[in-house]
């Protein structure tokens, strides 16, 4: 028998126990590598206090951003039938909408808002990056097309903020044709001359950059988000060039014409009400 495995260290471990220290209580900065306090960093809007990098921000926190209490109500989202194409990779598709549903508390990757950023009555769609990246399948298409017929019969503004890394492959083409889908929704609100506002965040690529997400009457980048089709490392690739650091990002697509405002995340709020105020 030995004695200090069996009798002096279960004594010890009882006289000496450990705390329970709460997990992810610093965030470190990806941009200048400093570590954040979770407090400090959600009180500064997901903002590194130090180099102003723009960490990204959950779609729920963005409702909070854009509205006051009592100031909006989610709309329901249309039901629709998992896994049309039965798709299993390393597991069943349907098996990670349940995960993913139990994770988010949401049935799928977009949320459809009936609200006033301050005065201003809007409809406003937001992408939801932690359910499947914010993939986009059927479900977020209807959900867009859905936020598009509501604006046109109450006559009010169409905002979608995007967050998204493109079409949800364990859809195949149906996910792809999500993307003439989309292109028709915002047909029908240019018909009826409803405004549609785009805010693109980090990140906003694949088959949603290359439809809706880039057809905004107005389309508005959050500071450092990076917004593209393919990577930067794939085109480099392709066309065996090097790339601007900057390549992608709001920043540089301003400077080239594809996006008119890019927003600090504290002034994204003022920033869309003063278009709002402009053009409705």
């Amino acid at each position: 028998m030995n004695w200090l495995t069996n009798f002096v260290k279960p004594k010890l471990s009882s006289l000496v126990k450990r705390r329970n220290v709460p997990e992810k209580l610093w965030n470190n900065c990806i941009s200048c590598g400093n570590m954040i306090h979770h407090k400090d960093l959600s009180e500064n809007l997901r903002v590194c206090i130090n180099c102003d990098y723009h960490f990204r921000m959950s779609a729920e926190d963005r409702i909070n951003l854009f509205f006051d209490k009592d100031q909006y109500s989610e709309i329901d989202l249309d039901k629709i039938t998992d896994d049309p194409l039965n798709f299993s990779d390393k597991k069943k598709y349907k098996d990670r909408l349940k995960e993913y549903r139990k994770k988010t508390k949401r049935d799928d990757a977009f949320i459809l808002i009936h609200g006033k950023i301050f005065e201003k009555e809007t409809i406003t769609g937001l992408m939801n990056f932690e359910f499947m990246g914010g993939s986009m399948g059927r479900a977020v298409g209807g959900a867009i097309v859905k936020g598009a017929k509501l604006a046109v019969e109450k006559n009010l503004p169409y905002i979608i903020v995007t967050s998204s890394g493109g079409a949800r492959m364990q859809e195949g083409l149906i996910s792809l044709m999500q993307m003439p889908r989309t292109i028709a929704a915002v047909d029908l609100l240019n018909e009826n001359n409803i405004p549609y506002i785009v805010i693109l965040t980090e990140p906003t690529t694949g088959g949603v950059t290359a439809s809706f997400a880039m057809l905004g009457d107005v389309t508005i980048a959050e500071k450092g988000a990076t917004v593209g089709f393919a990577g930067k490392r794939v085109i480099q690739d392709t066309i065996r060039e090097e790339l601007p650091i900057d390549f992608q990002k709001a920043e540089y697509l301003k400077e080239h014409g594809m996006v008119d405002i890019v927003s600090h995340r504290k002034d994204l709020k003022n920033t869309l009400h003063k278009v709002l105020s402009h053009i409705s």
